[in-house]
């Protein structure tokens, strides 16, 4: 319908509305009936009706009530946003309060209750107040919730009229089960509402936990609906009884709300008896034994949602008392049908409920979804599998478990079980040889998650001894390090790199080099930084790089991530709510104030993305020289460096502890003038204690990792800029399409600074006072394209061209550096990081 038609069609039911709301003529009602329909149709659908408020109320006044329902859904949802127009809604709906009919009385009620009108409260207070003592049980409970929306709205006028002491009467005497439901929900509400901490207030909240009031509600529960039952429930689950035997009492008339259909009774049922119960420890125990049954019926009766939440239930009940569910952990077993997040609770209820009868059973079952079609379910049951191994209990079977799921040559289930046999070994270290055995089959290619990738590289440093190929499975990680997308794997590999070089240092001492030059010009500034540390102190001492990358270990015994005993507990105490499925306390989801503003990027802050990911010519000379050698083969490898066994500059049979090779790698030497120095394949050296010596002198470090002098990573020397560049736009347009990006530079603005950030006019000063011209800017974004050229160099020649581009809700700046000469972008960002750190600091 085009605006046209709109309008004529609006004005068209507004005619006809004005002509039926005065006449009595027979058949009128029929009439009115269709039109408020096609009315109600149009506000359903989003169409602006409320130019025909008038004439609806207009025709409100009959007897027929469909018509009124109809008028009093389409006034409540304009009233609110047209206050001006609610006014001519209160006399029909006061005199409605007033009919004979006890229906339309209380649909008027709650249509008035409904305006929500801060200006209307006044009207509101009559009506109430007689609703609140009128002899039909339907106006009452109407009357009760009217209450509880004019606390929303003046919450003084709510109190000033006594309101809430009426509902506490109601609540004690009334004989509809329903308005003492309805009672009940408002003062609840009333009572929680936040800042509601007057002392009056406080008095009825005690008021409401009175035996008397307790009493009375659980003397009368089966006369409630289920939603009420749930409702006193909850006020039930917070009251103290005076003694043991009111307890019991109160527990013997809630009984049967176990067997109860609906599962929101049952769980408010239990919470009940577990809170009524939580100080005496045999009744307690007992209370688990006697709501097991009824949760696992509900478990397998009920829809799969219903299932999630009555598992995440039993799951918080497990942790607290694990032995009682152990024999019923068939109950737990995934079910073809079940849907993938039932399947993963159901996972952790079975990794929960493990212990020694049992474990040899589960471990068979998650052993069976390991080979699962969903991909996802067969990553959780592996996880599930390692985490009961982790128990202690029975490891020696779920250990040759896991090794056989390296077996079923599937990318994913070889990822999770690589995770998990890493964690295995630090907390088993003397299951190292079985698994080691196994995991050296593994084909490094295969793995592809970088997490599994992280743990391969782990084991492949820390047990370096025990691997024959680990050196040069660390080599083929090593020369693909340009392809490497994830600085978890990086900073694995440069750790495990320097750990296999302590216990093999004849065949890992030009890898090592190889990493830490990768590293010091890695766009990632963890990767860097720890480079940098391992380097300086091998420059340092090997006895000390030694005892810092790789000292003794001690077995793991608890694994972080577990959450705390105190939050367990508060969620316990939240039972039956969103808590126990969100697995947190209501507080760190509901509360404003416990949520951080913004979530930390692992990238937040400034550092230089250095270099695009350096390719095979940035390798270093002996790196190159043994590319062929990289593409054999473990056996081919032993064969080809048997035949050429006398070119080797280190023959590891010779030394028998690492500092020995060390003391001879430092000593002078004269490399072969005809063949390139190639890593040995040697017995592996026992660990041995390293003596104290001397700090080794820079160069000889550098000599011995096959590092250039430029290695240490030192900050590069400041260029000297011309303070008045001159480049027009044409030669600065051609110049950016012609040159490639050298490197990308980020930096995070400090707030001081991005307070004087309002435009790009200060920014394009400040950096003129550095030698840093703008060539153009715009506003949004903050984007701006800048130039600067080397002191000395000649015309059309030694230009620097950036893009920066500011993100100011976070300030987050992003560069694009362009160089006439690549080799000095590196200097030229330093320089521009230094210009930009210094903006808004004066």
């Amino acid at each position: 319908m085009n605006a046209d038609n709109r309008k004529g069609e609006l004005a068209e039911l507004k005619g006809q509305l004005r002509q039926l709301a005065g006449s009595r003529a027979p058949g009128v009602e029929d009439l009115k009936r269709e039109l408020y329909k096609k009315v109600i149709s149009y506000l359903t659908v989003g169409i602006d009706v409320s130019s025909l408020f008038s004439e609806m109320v207009m025709c409100s006044a009959t007897s027929d009530l469909v018509l009124k329902k109809m008028c009093y859904l389409y006034v409540g949802n304009y009233a609110r946003g047209y206050p001006e127009l609610a006014l001519l809604t209160i006399n029909f709906l006061q005199k409605d309060c007033q009919d004979d009919d006890p229906m339309i009385r209380g649909l008027a009620l709650r249509s008035l209750c409904s305006l929500r009108v801060k200006n209307l409260v006044e009207y509101l207070v009559g009506p109430l107040q007689r609703g609140l003592k009128d002899s039909n049980g339907y106006v009452r409970s109407v009357a009760a919730i009217g209450v509880l929306k004019l606390y929303h709205i003046a919450p003084s006028s709510c109190t000033d009229n006594d309101f809430p002491v009426t509902l506490k009467a109601l609540l004690l005497h009334d004989s509809d089960p329903q308005v003492v439901a309805n009672c009940l929900c408002s003062l609840l509400e009333i009572l929680s509402i936040e800042g509601n901490v007057s002392e009056a207030a406080l008095r009825e909240k005690e008021s409401l936990l009175h035996r008397n009031v307790i009493l009375s509600l659980l003397n009368r529960f089966k006369e409630f609906s289920e939603w009420a039952q749930c409702l006193v429930l909850e006020v039930v689950s917070k009251y103290v009884p005076e003694d043991a035997q009111e307890t019991h009492d109160m527990m013997d008339v809630l009984d049967d709300r176990l067997q109860h259909a609906n599962s929101a009774v049952v769980l408010a049922t239990i919470k009940v008896f577990l809170h009524l119960t939580m100080s005496m420890a045999d009744v307690h125990q007992k209370v688990y034994e006697r709501i097991k049954a009824p949760l696992l019926t509900l478990v397998s009766s009920g829809s799969a949602e219903q299932s999630y939440a009555v598992l995440s239930h039993l799951h918080l009940l497990v942790m607290r008392a694990p032995m009682l569910f152990a024999s019923d952990y068939k109950h737990f077993y995934c079910r073809y049908s079940d849907p993938s997040y039932v399947k993963k609770l159901k996972l952790e209820m079975l990794t929960a409920v493990a212990n020694e009868s049992n474990t040899y059973e589960i471990v068979t079952e998650l052993s069976e979804y390991a080979a699962n079609v969903d991909v996802a379910i067969a990553r959780e049951s592996i996880r599930a599998v390692g985490k009961i191994a982790l128990q202690q209990y029975d490891v020696n079977a779920i250990v040759d478990r896991l090794l056989q799921f390296l077996e079923m040559e599937k990318d994913y289930v070889t990822a999770e079980t690589l995770v998990l046999v890493k964690d295995l070994l630090r907390k088993y270290p003397q299951w190292s040889h079985d698994c080691i055995a196994v995991v050296g089959n593994v084909s490094s290619k295969s793995v592809t998650e970088p997490k599994a990738k992280a743990a391969l590289v782990w084991m492949l440093g820390e047990y370096a001894y025990d691997m024959s190929d680990a050196p040069y499975v660390l080599e083929g990680f090593v020369q693909s390090w340009a392809e490497e997308d994830f600085a978890e794997v990086r900073l694995e590999l440069l750790t495990a790199v320097a750990k296999c070089f302590f216990k093999r240092p004849p065949e890992t001492v030009q890898i090592l080099g190889a990493a830490l030059s990768f590293g010091f010009a890695d766009a990632n500034q963890d990767v860097h930084d720890r480079a940098l540390l391992y380097y300086r102190l091998l420059q340092h001492s090997v006895e000390v790089a030694e005892r810092v990358i790789n000292p003794p270990k001690q077995a793991v015994s608890v694994f972080a991530g577990d959450q705390s005993s105190e939050i367990k507990d508060r969620i316990f105490d939240e039972f039956n709510s969103l808590a126990v499925v969100y697995r947190q306390p209501s507080y760190m989801f509901l509360d404003k104030d416990q949520r951080s503003p913004f979530a930390f990027s692992e990238d937040t802050g400034s550092s230089i993305i250095g270099p695009q990911s350096p390719g095979r010519e940035d390798l270093p000379s002996d790196i190159d020289a043994r590319d062929n050698d990289l593409l054999l083969s473990a056996h081919e490898k032993e064969d080809s460096r048997a035949v050429s066994n006398g070119s080797h500059g280190y023959s590891s049979s010779k030394f028998h502890t690492l500092q020995e090779f060390t003391d001879s790698a430092f000593a002078p030497r004269s490399p072969s003038p005809t063949q390139p120095i190639r890593n040995a394949r040697a017995t592996p050296l026992p660990p041995a204690a390293v003596s104290s010596t001397a700090a080794s002198p820079l160069l000889a470090v550098d000599d011995l990792l096959g590092l250039g002098p430029s290695a240490s990573a030192e900050p590069f020397p400041p260029l000297k800029l011309n303070p008045k560049p001159v480049l027009d736009p044409a030669s600065f347009k051609r110049k950016w399409g012609q040159l490639t990006v050298a490197l990308t530079l980020e930096y995070t603005f400090p707030a001081q600074a991005m307070v004087g950030l309002t435009g790009p006019q200060p920014l394009v000063r400040h950096m003129q006072t550095n030698s840093v011209q703008c060539m153009a800017s715009g506003n949004a974004p903050l984007k701006f394209f800048f130039f600067a050229q080397l002191a000395d160099a000649p015309a059309n020649t030694g230009f620097f061209l950036v893009e920066l581009v500011v993100t100011t809700s976070s300030g987050l700046a992003s560069a694009k550096i362009k160089a006439d000469d690549s080799s000095l972008a590196p200097a030229f960002a330093d320089s521009l990081q230094s210009a930009l750190s210094k903006f808004g600091s004066l």
